[in-house]
């Protein structure tokens, strides 16, 4: 691994030892109400930082066989504790990439980057035009993303821009074979890991590979 490589590795282990092993067990909601309108039939789906696994095990529970990947050890473990304990340990499979580096290999009908964000610097614009070649023909890509800042990030306080969702999608390279289904920054309450809420606005992805 080159240093952006350890960096990051020792920042997400970091991050995911000194949480609480239950935070993030939850799926995204805003994830859950987008592929309630739009996700295909259960199939594969690739979980792109997933964190402690919210998301790759709800679709699991719902019939999807996911591959998680994440680059903290810490996740990936806790993700498997997770599979066993609500019994979908057959339809998850755990891999562990530093994704500015390494990429899983094949084809999927959903793939998401949920939150996929880092203050270790990589070019993430790559990671997520990776990700949409990762798009089985007919499938979904979906990118959830922060378009503000809450009270605990860590860039709480930085000016930073944000782009907006058509600043997203046209970032992703797409040619004339995908569709936008969603490309909207709705604001919701959200809650902290300390239990804080705050006002906050996403940026909500949804393209399909035709």
């Amino acid at each position: 691994m080159n240093d952006s490589s350890t960096d990051s590795a020792a920042f997400w282990e970091k991050h995911y030892a000194g949480m609480d092993a239950q935070w993030g067990t939850r799926p995204n909601v805003v994830l859950t109400d987008l592929l309630g309108d739009l996700a295909p039939e259960p199939g594969t789906a690739l979980d792109l930082g997933c964190g402690h696994g919210g998301d790759a095990l709800w679709l699991a529970g719902l019939g999807w066989h996911v591959t998680a990947v994440d680059v903290s050890q810490t996740a990936l473990d806790r993700v498997a504790a997770g599979a066993a304990a609500t019994g979908v340990a057959d339809r998850v499979t755990l891999r562990r990439h530093d994704l500015a580096e390494t990429f899983p290999d094949g084809t999927h009908d959903l793939v998401t980057a949920t939150y996929f964000h880092t203050p270790v610097t990589i070019s993430r614009d790559q990671v997520l035009r990776r990700a949409a070649r990762a798009v089985a023909p007919g499938g979904l890509l979906t990118v959830i993303e922060h378009a503000s800042l809450a009270p605990w990030s860590w860039q709480a306080g930085q000016d930073i821009r944000f782009p907006t969702p058509d600043e997203v999608v046209a970032s992703l390279h797409l040619d004339d074979t995908w569709r936008v289904e969603r490309a909207e920054a709705p604001r919701r309450t959200a809650t902290g890991p300390e239990g804080r809420t705050a006002t906050v606005t996403d940026n909500v992805i949804a393209v399909r590979r035709g």
